[in-house]
């Protein structure tokens, strides 16, 4: 069949009958006569020199053939209507799927959104986040925001966000601390990385108590926890500098230790699109800014 000359009203006629099993309801639905539905559909049996329904005395059963055709013009008309909603202004929007790791999702990025969203209206960003394990292809994402070394196989990997850790707490907890000796007498909010306290209280040249407070998934809540005045939190103190600033978290000490970072992240057999370079660039200079 001749692509050029595809029977794009019949089809649609055919497709709402299908969903109806009525000509006089699809017809409804078009805002065309009965008589038309019909005849559009016989068009298209005839086209295909199939029978796509069986006429009944109450309705309408679909045949082999046009259980077969259904689902892929349903499809087919989905992905249409899905491309045509995403025009905005005269301009196709584009979509971006980002992956992020949870902490960075609240600390850095949710407070930047609507800037984004300003800066960029022609973006249709979706924010899937996770606990920092990620499959780029698998789950459909065009970059993700990991944490780590910048080492993941297959991937091109952009330094964005150094990320030391370091104490963090409420200011009538910090005022009682006269020393990294003196968290020995604290509970210590811990990540699921059993190695932090203890290569902290090595750089900081004190002795690891032992760990029994509260493990997090999460560095945004844990560091809630700490403002809330449960305990000391270790967490990369650039994800909170909002919280510091307004004096909900202080830091008592300046020690900090370096165990990774924040990483954007590609596969390198993904092409980059306009929507991802402009986000990469949009991320860099809001970071700088913050930097500065």
């Amino acid at each position: 069949m001749d692509r050029a000359q595809l029977p794009l009203n019949a089809l649609r006629a055919f497709e709402a009958a299908a969903r109806h099993l009525n000509f006089t309801r699809a017809a409804l639905e078009l805002c065309v006569s009965q008589g038309a539905v019909s005849h559009q559909v016989a068009q298209l049996e005839r086209r295909l020199g199939v029978t796509l329904f069986r006429r009944l005395p109450r309705g309408l059963a679909l045949t082999d053939e046009g259980q077969a055709l259904v689902p892929v013009l349903a499809d087919a008309f989905d992905r249409v209507g899905a491309t045509l909603d995403r025009y905005a202004g005269g301009r196709l929007q584009e979509v971006l799927t980002l992956g992020v790791v949870g902490a960075f999702a609240g600390g850095w990025l949710l407070p930047r959104l609507e800037a984004f969203n300003r800066d960029h209206p022609h973006i249709d960003l979706r924010v899937m986040t996770n606990n920092n394990r990620v499959d780029l292809a698998g789950e459909g994402l065009d970059l993700a925001i990991r944490y780590g070394d910048g080492a993941w196989h297959g991937t091109h990997a952009e330094a964005v966000l150094p990320a030391p850790l370091t104490p963090v707490c409420a200011p009538a907890v910090a005022a009682r601390l006269g020393g990294p000796a003196a968290l020995i007498g604290e509970r210590l909010l811990r990540s699921y990385r059993a190695d932090e306290w203890p290569r902290w209280f090595e750089a900081a040249g004190a002795p690891c108590p032992p760990l029994r407070g509260p493990v997090f998934d999460n560095s945004v809540v844990m560091a809630a926890a700490a403002a809330s005045g449960l305990g000391v939190a270790l967490v990369p103190a650039a994800l909170f500098s909002r919280e510091l600033a307004a004096e909900r978290l202080v830091r008592p000490f300046e020690t900090e230790i370096a165990l990774g970072g924040y990483w954007l992240t590609r596969l390198h057999s993904r092409a980059e699109t306009v929507a991802m370079t402009a986000f990469r660039d949009w991320i860099r200079a809001e970071i700088a800014a913050d930097q500065r």
